[in-house]
């Protein structure tokens, strides 16, 4: 019993707020974005990228596998990876979707990874709309105003023209590792750290 008891209390000493692990992660200048993408996720990813940029100039590296979520809090991360002074590296893993693929595009063309087994998934922003009818207008515009962002910030990540993104992400658009490479959405396909450049 007193065993456990000292077990668990160091694994929380090691796993927890300023413990070893923690430490650890630290200085291999990584950011882990997973699951939906909400302000919580954000401000996480966005202290994250604030404290490493602070730390050095030296690249970062974040990880993201989402099925994305929130557009302002996508936003935001996406603002503050080219806001900030070192090189940000983003590399897909599982899927990046949505808001994820926001984030995604946000590092330089040269600077998107991805791994072998990653799926992408680009679209149209949706969002519920309700209450009053002007309000309900005053909404789908915004939400076309954002689609025309999409489309714009897109075509230039990744080469294609705003008309091609458009009619491309009318529906889901679905593409594997070969088929973002030939897109311009992704960099690389690696296998290993090492293939990092």
């Amino acid at each position: 019993m007193i065993t456990t008891l000292l077990d668990d209390t160091a694994r929380k000493r090691d796993e927890g707020p300023g413990g070893r692990m923690e430490q650890l992660f630290f200085q291999t200048r990584s950011v882990i974005i997973t699951g939906e993408i909400d302000d919580k996720v954000a401000s996480r990813a966005v202290t994250h990228l604030l404290a490493l940029a602070q730390d050095s100039d030296d690249p970062i590296n974040l990880y993201i596998s989402s099925p994305g979520g929130h557009v302002e809090s996508g936003d935001m991360v996406h603002d503050v990876i080219r806001f900030i002074r070192p090189k940000v590296r983003t590399i897909g893993s599982g899927w990046v979707a949505s808001a994820g693929a926001l984030i995604f595009v946000a590092a330089a063309r040269e600077d998107r990874y991805c791994l072998p087994n990653t799926r992408f998934l680009l679209h149209q922003p949706s969002g519920g709309i309700g209450g009053k009818v002007t309000d309900m207008s005053i909404q789908a515009r915004q939400i076309e105003i954002m689609r025309e962002r999409f489309h714009v910030l897109f075509a230039a990540a990744t080469g294609q023209t705003p008309e091609r993104i458009a009619r491309d992400t009318a529906r889901d658009f679905w593409l594997t590792t070969d088929e973002a490479l030939d897109y311009g959405l992704v960099g690389s396909v690696i296998a290993t750290i090492d293939q990092l450049r």
